[in-house]
């Protein structure tokens, strides 16, 4: 390990210290696979460095006062606002969104910190009427939060920079240490949100970005007894897989969706078409609540169809650095192949192709399917990709039966103006979140955020990581003759 001066990009942010490697990584824009920069490849020796110095940053951590800790996320906040162009074109290069896109990431981490630094007075205990029990006379005592130590934050790339946000705000509001190791194909944006708490004057050794690939690195973070909570955002079979090795230590793991969304008859069909659109394609479908499954009500259905198609069919796709384009690439050509054999596996099983379905490079256009099976790929898994597939439904409880058979449930949308029908929906459907008259593709940063069954464990979201992030102790005191004597 060798310190090097501080050139961004070209160095990982090791306790505190910008640390450089011989051994590197290329960071690729996915557009045309240039090569943006290198970042170092760390080592196993690495992350242990990191670990080790968390314990000490911890201890910093705990100690530090609650002002003192909304003042430097602030901070951080602040440096970032200043610079939301700089943060928007690193994001866009590097990863898949358009630069409009990108600049409303910048804006949302902003939010996001500022909603730590908020969140962090309001970590709160309470008084517990020890009477309640025959045991409990003459005992007065409270419970307080503290926080567990080290949290290991393993973060995608489809959100480079506020889904690190929602990682590191919440850990060092309440008291952590944290150790980030961000998707090995977008590590710059996490590097600029450790410059913006370096430049706040976090102290050392609470704060780590660890860079290079997750099989050299992920092993140690994940199963390393000290590291007591991993946070992990990602794919259900690594989400498994780190379940399996972690032990016994806290899990936070949002793993994806198959999103539906269900369109009634009595639905305002321009809102629906305008919001499944939008929900669908955003970052090149590469979103966890994007848009996959449309049910529709068999009287609104050729409306509908008609209707997306041509809205989809005006969708720009080509060069993120447009502020005219809507859509760039895939993350690399790989995952476009992946989406392209997915299609193709559907159309050979019986499904229609309604429009797109051709790939250039890491481009994906944006695609409609109908009439797909139910037991191929593309229904049953998550297409991370800009696919959308439309199924004629008789009714709701049709729709919602649908819905809910998949092994996901993190987000859906309904579309209606029947508020008995809404609430039907919104107790039946096993999702964790439902926006009626949206799509599920609609997250703000201060709700819980998390999904059931393959979608995940706990919740993100500010206030709901900082519960995760600390644990309750309980405090009782054992009085003389205390009240009333009788």
């Amino acid at each position: 390990m060798k310190l090097s001066t501080k050139v961004m990009g070209r160095e990982m942010y090791l306790a505190g210290k910008w640390v450089g490697s011989d051994r590197t990584t290329e960071v690729l824009n996915p557009q045309d696979n240039t090569v943006i920069t290198t970042v170092p490849a760390a080592t196993a020796e690495d992350m242990l460095f990191a670990i080790e110095e968390a314990k000490k940053g911890a201890k910093k951590a705990a100690n530090l006062p609650v002002h003192l800790r909304m003042t430097i996320i602030n901070k951080a906040a602040d440096y970032i606002e200043d610079r939301i162009e700089a943060y928007a074109v690193t994001i866009s290069q590097e990863g898949s969104k358009t630069i409009k896109e990108a600049r409303n990431e910048v804006k949302r981490c902003i939010q996001t910190l500022r909603l730590s630094a908020e969140e962090a007075r309001r970590i709160n205990g309470e008084t517990i009427p020890f009477d309640q029990s025959e045991t409990g006379e003459n005992r007065v005592g409270y419970f307080y939060r503290f926080p567990i130590g080290i949290i290991g934050a393993i973060t995608p790339f489809n959100d480079p920079l506020n889904l690190v946000a929602h990682k590191v705000g919440p850990a060092i509001a309440s008291g952590n240490a944290i150790i980030v190791k961000p998707a090995t194909v977008t590590p710059l944006s996490a590097l600029l949100l450790a410059k913006a708490f370096d430049h706040a004057g976090l102290p050392e050794k609470i704060l780590s970005v660890v860079t290079g690939n997750g099989r050299d690195v992920g092993d140690v973070l994940v199963t390393h007894p000290d590291v007591r909570m991993i946070s992990f955002t990602g794919g259900l079979e690594t989400g498994e897989s780190i379940a399996r090795k972690a032990g016994l230590k806290k899990l936070s793991m949002e793993l994806g969706s198959n999103s539906p969304a269900i369109v009634l008859k009595d639905a305002d069909i321009k809102q629906a078409v305008e919001a499944c659109v939008s929900g669908a394609y955003s970052a090149a479908g590469q979103n966890c609540i994007g848009v996959q499954r449309i049910f529709i009500e068999e009287e609104a259905y050729a409306d509908f169809k008609s209707s997306f198609l041509q809205k989809t069919a005006m969708y720009k796709v080509g060069d993120k650095r447009l502020e005219t384009t809507d859509m760039g690439p895939l993350i690399n050509e790989k995952e476009a192949i992946r989406v392209e054999k997915w299609v193709n596996e559907a159309v050979e099983m019986g499904a229609e192709l309604l429009i797109g379905g051709k790939r250039d490079g890491a481009f994906y256009s944006p695609t409609v399917l109908e009439n797909v099976p139910e037991n191929c790929t593309i229904a049953r898994e998550e297409i991370f990709g800009p696919v959308v597939l439309l199924y004629p439904v008789s009714d709701l409880q049709a729709a919602i039966e649908k819905s809910n058979d998949v092994n996901f449930g993190l987000h859906a949308g309904i579309f209606t103006k029947d508020i008995e029908k809404a609430f039907s929906a919104i107790h039946q459907l096993n999702v964790g979140g439902i926006m009626i008259n949206d799509s599920g593709d609609y997250r703000i940063d201060g709700m819980p955020f998390g999904g059931v069954k393959g979608s995940g464990l706990g919740r993100e979201g500010v206030k709901f990581a900082i519960q995760d992030m600390t644990e309750p102790k309980v405090v009782s005191f054992k009085l003389q003759n205390v009240g009333t004597q009788l």
